[in-house]
């Protein structure tokens, strides 16, 4: 899956410029890379949605036990959006509990 922030270089050049933001900066010298990486992870999960999931969600041949997985699928996608959203200290003041990041028990 290519896109903006998977190459190594452009990862290091995020992490690098990162650095350099106070605002970021002030939180230790592990979150410009833990933020680059967030940003990494919540660009590759955001893709596969829009690129993947989100055409199949589309077509109304999807249905049944393939429209179920898809939903679980697009579900564990989300969950992994929010847990990127939450490992920065960056992004705390979003949400500042961890009891979001677990899932209920499933409704039947």
């Amino acid at each position: 899956m290519s896109g903006l922030l998977q190459t190594k270089e452009a990862f290091r050049d995020l992490v690098q410029r990162l650095g350099t933001a106070p605002v970021i900066a002030n939180y230790g010298p592990e979150e410009p890379e833990t933020l680059a990486h967030a940003f990494s992870d919540i660009e590759e999960s955001l893709r596969k949605f829009l690129d993947e999931q989100l055409p199949k969600l589309a077509d109304s041949s999807v249905q049944g036990e393939a429209l179920e997985d898809l939903l679980l699928d697009i579900r564990e996608e989300f969950r992994h959006v929010l847990y990127h959203l939450h490992d920065p200290e960056f992004f705390r003041v979003l949400e500042p509990t961890h009891e979001w990041l677990t899932l209920s028990s499933e409704k039947k």
